[in-house]
């Protein structure tokens, strides 16, 4: 019959590599948490800039618009 047993050193090895990795994980996921809410609070604040502008723009001729139908009604 064979020898099943495994080398002390390896079992070792293979318990330290997975105490790491399980270790780790939860410092990783805040991380990557981070990175998303970093990013989407980016996007946010693009989107609100972008549409301030809009808003600019729009309320640009809406009051030329407004000045014009006054003018027409004094001349």
């Amino acid at each position: 019959m064979s020898d099943d047993t495994v080398n002390s050193q390896i079992t070792d090895a293979v318990t330290q590599t997975n105490v790491k990795v399980v270790a780790e994980s939860p410092s990783q996921a805040i991380a990557s948490l981070y990175q998303v809410v970093s990013h989407a609070t980016g996007l946010a604040v693009q989107n609100a800039t972008q549409n301030q502008q809009a808003m600019n723009q729009i309320s640009t001729a809406v009051v030329s618009k407004g000045v014009q139908q006054i003018m027409d009604i004094k001349g």
